[in-house]
């Protein structure tokens, strides 16, 4: 009885493709970023422009940050 259900729960397992789609979201995503990585890091001013951009917030949040006690 235990063997049966077993296989019957493998087999499940193993037909289910809904998993499938998420990886391709995964792949898909990571892709995207890829290619505006390189974009963004090939274009030299592009890049310097936008790390200056989020240097200068991230130093207005950490200024603007509470201390903790």
């Amino acid at each position: 009885m235990f063997t049966s259900n077993l296989k019957s729960v493998a087999k499940q397992f193993f037909a289910d493709e809904s998993g499938i789609s998420a990886v391709e979201y995964g792949l898909l995503a990571a892709g995207i970023v890829v290619g505006l990585w390189a974009i963004v890091g090939g274009t030299g001013g592009i890049g310097s422009s936008l790390k200056s951009v989020f240097t200068s917030v991230k130093t207005d949040l950490a200024s603007a940050a509470p201390t903790s006690p």
